[in-house]
């Protein structure tokens, strides 16, 4: 099968390949040439035979950009497949849009990142099945081998919906990993943390990708010394917090975690200084002065 793809980085350019090695024909725009195979987005719509199939990896920030210069380009009985973290709320909006000339619109949750090209991605996807149906062919490639690692999640919109409570789920399942970590390190009794996390990895109810990438990271870095404590977050965290709310599911762990990245960015707790005065306020608690 044919596809366009734009965005070449680091998921985006490992997906061209996985799909070029399972036979298909993609024509990958990047705004680095480097990366491209063609030298601008007319010219990749050009070398699709229609009806066309083309698929955005792009950052969140330009995917509305980049769906309007493609809109303008495509031809009725196209399909234009978002495979980025956009906000679900976006989707049905871009989908009306596009369907008023007569483009077709999937949205595509896609997890797997660095070691998908050798695993598969895992595929959240919304859309009609009509569409849906007619992707299967990169869908199946891209997907891991096997019964898992696809879903027609539902209408336009649910694929990023369910990538987005897929990625609250990841931020709650690190952070209960980082918490053991820490707590490991401050033990009085255990003195091989990293023989630990690699005896969990068969057998445990808690081995997990996640507790084997942590087990990898430990090898190279048993302290993890040449980090800094600090860690991102991409939105999708935030979205599922605010979809809790939204629908007043009770999400605690989730929220903490997210809670716990912001903390992460501050290298002198405000609301920290704020319970030390208060300590030393009511109770003449020492404090520690700067």
């Amino acid at each position: 099968m044919q596809l366009g793809l734009v965005g070449l980085g680091r998921m985006g350019g490992n997906m061209r390949e996985r799909l070029r090695t399972a036979g298909h024909e993609v024509v990958g725009y990047d705004p680095n040439p480097d990366l491209a195979d063609v030298a601008s987005l007319a010219e990749m719509v050009e070398k699709l035979a229609t009806p066309r199939a083309v698929w955005i990896m792009v950052p969140a920030g330009v995917t509305e950009q980049t769906v309007d210069e493609l809109a303008a380009l495509l031809s009725d009985g196209d399909i234009i497949i978002d495979g980025g973290n956009s906000r679900y709320s976006d989707d049905l909006p871009r989908s009306e849009r596009l369907n008023a000339v007569g483009v077709g619109y999937i949205d595509v949750g896609v997890s797997g990142g660095v070691w998908g090209r050798e695993n598969g991605y895992a595929l959240m996807v919304g859309g009609s099945e009509e569409h849906v149906e007619r992707l299967m062919p990169i869908f199946e490639s891209l997907k891991p081998a096997g019964e898992f690692g696809f879903v027609h999640a539902g209408p336009v919109g649910a694929g990023h919906y369910a990538k987005m409570v897929h990625n609250g789920i990841e931020y709650g399942l690190m952070h209960a990993y980082a918490e053991g970590y820490e707590l490991l390190c401050k033990s009085e009794l255990v003195t091989n943390v990293p023989g630990v996390f690699k005896s969990w990895r068969e057998g445990t109810v808690v081995r997990s990708w996640l507790l084997d990438l942590l087990d990898i990271a430990l090898e190279e870095d048993p302290e993890l010394t040449s980090l800094r404590g600090y860690a991102d977050d991409t939105g999708e965290g935030r979205w599922t917090v605010e979809e809790a709310i939204r629908l007043a599911v009770p999400m605690n762990v989730i929220a903490a975690s997210l809670f716990a990245r912001f903390a992460s960015r501050q290298d002198d707790s405000p609301a920290m200084k704020a319970i030390a005065a208060l300590r030393q306020q009511f109770g003449g608690h020492a404090i520690h002065k700067n």
